[in-house]
């Protein structure tokens, strides 16, 4: 027969009854106030874009202070330096082949550059560094933005044998009035007053420029337009097609490198398909430059420039953020623009000068506008 409990046996044990009544209504608050804190922390994520590690602007700022080393602002420092070098270059380098050695094949040019990128990608994977496995299934997905790829390029070749590399980078801006008017048809994406106040002065930097330029060429100017509308045409199909080659890749992640090689290497067959419709062979047979050593060092290191851009682009986005990236590019082609003017001795007049200038001037607010955009969406 059990004996009844004792008084401190009692104690004890209501002691505890108490506790679970106590824990029974206290788990569901807890629960609430643990529910709530992760959606305040899921909406601040999804509410601050450009965040690493799905971190806040403030959070961010505390771990510069107390995390962030001179090592990595030298980082930083240094991998902008490295891509505003490389981008500056390959623009200087393309137009010195194009214009400087007056060389016409601009497809077999495109087409030796993004062979030298294939050969430094391969061999760089077969020194053991990983990339992702690419399949068949991803060639076939990729085969329609590929096409816009080369014609961008290609394009790009064709504009700047004809005109001025100021003139260039001014027109470009057209390109940004382009994609956010196809967002904004395609995608519905609403743009603020900012941006589209940008996207005006883009527009009439452009058309002013074209009027007081003193080497004016329309063949150039057609080239670049067609340029825009590829260029464009290229960002808005490229975030679908990268969704669609991921679900068919073995791991699910299409990383830089595997983008890399694979445009370029699907880039080969199309290129030398158009340098046969192009008869630029004929051209290349009878052509003194391909017998010139300098020549080929030249164009083999601007294929080197190419793939230092996209290395470079992706280190300098790893060590600071979108939205630096995006006005890096923009306040990159004021020194590009003053670079193409005194290396190549364009003639020039105050009133172009002043639309260049005016022109780079909008590509920096419209940076700034796209990053107060994405800070209030």
């Amino acid at each position: 027969m059990n004996s009844p409990p004792l008084n401190g046996e009692k104690s004890a044990l209501l002691s505890r009854e108490q506790n679970g009544a106590v824990a029974a209504v206290a788990n569901p608050i807890r629960r609430e106030i643990v529910s709530r804190s992760c959606a305040g922390m899921k909406s601040l994520c999804d509410d601050e874009i450009d965040l690493e590690d799905c971190k806040s602007s403030k959070d961010r700022d505390k771990s510069f202070r107390y995390h962030r080393t001179p090592k990595i602002y030298n980082q930083a420092l240094l991998s902008g330096l490295a891509y505003c070098i490389s981008s500056c270059s390959m623009i200087l380098v393309n137009k010195f082949v194009l214009s400087g050695y007056d060389f016409n094949a601009g497809i077999f040019l495109m087409l030796y550059q993004n062979f030298v990128s294939v050969t430094i990608v391969s061999v760089l994977s077969i020194s053991g560094l990983s990339r992702q496995n690419i399949y068949m299934e991803t060639n076939k997905d990729w085969l329609p933005v590929n096409a816009i790829f080369v014609g961008m390029l290609i394009t790009s070749m064709f504009s700047l044998k004809y005109i001025n590399v100021a003139m260039v980078t001014v027109l470009k801006n057209v390109t940004n009035v382009i994609t956010a008017s196809g967002e904004t048809y395609l995608f519905k994406k609403h743009h603020d007053g900012k941006v589209w106040a940008a996207l005006i002065l883009m527009i009439i930097s452009a058309i002013s420029g074209g009027i007081t330029d003193l080497s004016f060429n329309g063949v150039g100017y057609a080239w670049q337009i067609v340029n825009c509308f590829l260029t464009a045409s290229y960002s808005l199909t490229l975030r679908r097609v990268m969704d669609t080659a991921k679900q068919v890749t073995k791991s699910g992640n299409l990383n830089e490198f595997s983008m890399v090689l694979l445009n370029n290497t699907l880039s080969l067959p199309l290129g030398l398909i158009l340098v046969l419709a192009f008869n630029e062979v004929e051209y290349l047979s009878k052509t003194p430059l391909l017998k010139m050593p300098m020549f080929w060092l030249v164009i083999t290191f601007s294929g080197f420039l190419g793939l230092a851009i996209s290395f470079t682009s992706m280190w300098f986005l790893h060590q600071t953020g979108a939205t630096t990236y995006s006005l890096m590019g923009s306040l990159n082609k004021i020194p590009l623009s003053i670079a193409g003017i005194f290396l190549f001795k364009v003639p020039t007049s105050m009133e172009n000068s002043m639309s260049i200038l005016f022109g780079l001037l909008a590509g920096v607010f419209f940076a700034k506008a796209k990053m107060h955009e994405r800070t209030q969406s």
